[in-house]
């Protein structure tokens, strides 16, 4: 069946309220839509770019740690967090109390995808990695009393209310089927569909059946990185949707609305599609603007320091691409080196301009290599 045949689903009665219940999407689908292949072309071109660039880049797994806390602090972003990818490097009690909490549904976010990559390499993309995810990204955080690492039990809604809900998924008893449907629709290679357009039509998916009682969107929009991985098309976890879905989060939600009231799945393969290559394309300016940093440090800082002090320094350096807000005690660990030479190399690395200081105080003193979140929150502003 074409893809312009696409039916949604239909709402559905339950007491004093009606729910919606998708149709399951695990069936044979084909895709002649002449815009909608354009697009997939594009973004597939842009993917594969952004494949081969990561290949490239030396020490590759040092920089994807930047894109998971990005893409941590901007999908935690999307559901009202307020902590920046600046924070996702600080230790909790260098945050004023208040944002502590979102502090740790960040820290959570970046575990739950650690795990969930990792997991890859023994276990399939499925509904027990899911679970799996879910349970870490709600340990410990505002959603732990609700079934973390199980498919919900009751209903849930997205609004205020049951009553004056936005949207209400599918009555419960409906999730292990649905779920079991998008699962067969990931991995069964009679759906012949570009991964892209599968994966897109997952996420939409997935979000409409909304399995567990929180943290869906979050485990949505992971579920995208995860199968690009999965099925070998980045060999390496460095596309991340959730900055561009947050700068155009009304439009998102609308495109998702709109499948699900009136079947317009076009809309929204587009929208998705030019997601994916606008992401693409902008993760390899950001490898191209670390690797002209990284040079520029290596041929005008680092000869600055003495024989002596060589090493010491280059090891700062990497310790700097892994972890880009530090403390004298943290380079003192992570050095094995004395107080006074952790003390005397973040000197030098701030008159250099490497670093800069953010605390402004005397005691318990940060320091940031600005110029690398430079290139991660260049969209921001």
């Amino acid at each position: 069946m074409d893809l312009s045949a696409f039916t949604a689903g239909r709402e559905e009665a339950q007491y004093q309220y009606r729910s919606f219940l998708p149709e399951p999407v695990h069936r044979a689908w084909g895709v002649s839509d002449p815009d909608v292949l354009m697009l997939n072309s594009e973004a597939d071109r842009r993917l594969g770019a952004l494949n081969a660039f990561a290949q490239l880049v030396p020490d590759i797994d040092f920089f994807i740690r930047m894109y998971v806390a990005k893409e941590a602090t901007q999908s935690s972003r999307i559901e009202g967090t307020q902590t920046n990818i600046e924070d996702a490097f600080k230790a909790q009690e260098d945050l004023d109390p208040d944002g502590r909490d979102d502090w740790i549904e960040v820290q959570n976010y970046i575990r739950a995808v650690n795990h969930a990559i990792a997991s890859l390499e023994h276990l399939p993309l499925s509904n027990r990695l899911l679970c799996e995810t879910h349970a870490i990204l709600m340990q410990g955080a505002r959603g732990q009393a609700k079934r973390p690492g199980e498919f919900r039990l009751s209903q849930n809604w997205i609004g205020v209310s049951l009553r004056n809900a936005v949207f209400i998924p599918p009555h419960h008893e409906h999730v292990p089927y649905l779920m079991s449907d998008l699962e067969r629709f990931l991995h069964d290679p009679g759906v012949r569909l570009p991964p892209l357009i599968k994966i897109a039509m997952a996420h939409y998916q997935f979000e409409t059946i909304h399995p567990f009682l929180d943290g869906n969107s979050r485990i949505g929009r992971l579920l995208i990185g995860l199968y690009l991985a999965s099925e070998g098309i980045l060999v390496k976890p460095a596309l991340y949707i959730s900055d561009y879905l947050e700068r155009n989060k009304t439009a998102y939600v609308d495109h998702l609305m709109a499948v699900r009231q009136g079947n317009h799945l076009r809309q929204w393969l587009i929208f998705f599609l030019h997601g994916v290559s606008e992401t693409a394309q902008e993760a390899i300016e950001v490898f191209e603007g670390i690797l002209k940093l990284k040079e520029r440090i290596e041929r005008d800082i680092l000869p600055r320091f003495g024989a002596r002090r060589q090493e010491n320094a280059r090891e700062l350096m990497r310790l700097l691409w892994q972890q880009p807000v530090v403390n004298i005690a943290d380079a003192r660990v992570k050095l094995a080196t004395s107080v006074n030479t952790a003390t005397s190399l973040i000197s030098d690395f701030t008159r250099y301009g490497v670093l800069s200081e953010v605390t402004g105080g005397r005691r318990n003193r940060l320091w940031m290599f600005s110029d690398y979140f430079d290139l991660f929150r260049r969209r921001e502003r």
